[in-house]
């Protein structure tokens, strides 16, 4: 039980389309409730894929928005993030 109290870096995927990175406890949860959260408006070739979010996080050209805790609906995908992958979400800036 104290697993699932613990917040988990994630990276959501919404039916329409949103690609957000943040903190979760509950992934199971609907609605989704993502803390410090993190939209990724675009990101660029070399991030290989939204599941590159993921493995190695955002770089310098994607397009990454500031942080608000959201709820989110209509969840497609979770995605554990790597030890890297937070790193650069949370070292991420505006490339705009």
């Amino acid at each position: 039980m104290a697993d699932k109290l613990k917040e988990r870096p994630v990276v959501i995927c919404t039916e329409f389309r949103g690609v957000f990175f943040g903190y979760c406890i509950d992934t199971d949860a609907d609605p989704l409730e993502l803390k410090r959260a993190r939209l990724c408006v675009s990101w660029s070739s070399n991030v290989q894929g939204f599941m590159g979010l993921g493995a190695t996080g955002p770089t310098k050209s994607c397009k990454i928005g500031p942080r608000a805790d959201i709820t989110l609906k209509k969840i497609t995908a979770v995605l554990e993030c790597s030890p890297e992958a937070v790193k650069a979400w949370e070292d991420a800036r505006w490339n705009g």
